[in-house]
């Protein structure tokens, strides 16, 4: 009897429980950083970059054509 209960359970509807919930925070975790990285990129937060940013503000570069 409970054979026949199983069956019928499994065949009246057991639909497919959708996306792990794993997959669906990776998911999430993502997008986050994702759209983190582009309002980084749009905003210009972090300053300039280059090799002049890690040079003290006391120091000269030369111009790129002359040389050392």
């Amino acid at each position: 009897m409970l054979r026949w209960r199983r069956q019928r359970e499994m065949a009246e509807g057991n639909d497919y429980p959708g996306m792990p919930r794993w997959v669906k925070i990776s998911g999430i975790v993502a997008a986050v950083l994702i759209l983190l990285a582009a309002m980084i990129v749009v905003f210009d937060i972090g300053g300039p970059h280059g090799p002049g940013r890690h040079m003290s503000p006391d120091s000269e570069m030369p111009p790129a054509g002359d040389p050392p």
